[in-house]
C-alpha cells in the first residue's frame, strides 16, 4: 500500500496484514507444502491449521491487550481468511471418492463373505472300522 511501508496485502483475500503476520503465513504454507509431500494432504492441513490457530489466538490477544485497532484486526482477518483456505483444501480430500474398483461388487464373494450354515447331525460315526453292521 502507498504510504504504509509496515503493511502488506494478503494476495487471495486483499486483506490488509503486517509483514510478520504475511511472512507468518507464508512460512506455515511452505511447511504446509513440505508435509503434503512426505504425509500426504490431511495430515499436512491440520497441522497447518493448528499452526494457523496459534498465530490466529495470538493475534486476538493482541487485539485485547491494545485495542482492536486497524492493524490488529487486520492481523486477525487475514489468519482468519487463510485458515478458510486451508479448510476449504481439506475438504476437498474428504470428498474424493475413494479409490477402489468400481468392478469390486460385480466379482465373487470370498469364502470368508460366505455365509455359515449350521452344522448336520449326521450320527454316530464309527472311526477306523470300515463297513459291519
Amino acid at each position: 500500500m502507498p504510504g504504509s511501508d509496515s503493511m502488506g496485502i494478503i494476495p487471495s483475500t486483499h486483506v490488509p496484514a503486517a509483514d510478520e503476520v504475511i511472512d507468518a503465513i507464508a512460512e506455515i504454507e511452505m511447511l504446509r507444502r513440505e508435509t503434503e509431500k512426505h504425509g500426504g494432504l490431511a495430515m499436512s492441513c491440520t497441522a497447518a491449521l493448528q499452526r494457523l490457530q496459534e498465530l490466529h489466538d495470538r493475534g486476538q490477544e493482541a487485539m485485547r491487550l491494545h485495542g482492536s485497532q486497524g492493524v490488529h484486526a487486520s492481523n486477525v482477518d487475514a489468519v482468519t481468511a487463510e485458515m478458510e483456505r486451508v479448510r476449504k483444501l481439506a475438504m476437498v480430500t474428504h470428498q474424493r471418492p475413494n479409490a477402489r474398483n468400481p468392478y469390486a461388487e460385480q466379482r465373487r464373494p470370498s469364502w470368508r463373505d460366505a455365509p455359515q450354515n449350521p452344522a448336520r447331525n449326521k450320527g454316530r460315526r464309527t472311526m477306523g472300522r470300515a463297513g459291519g453292521r
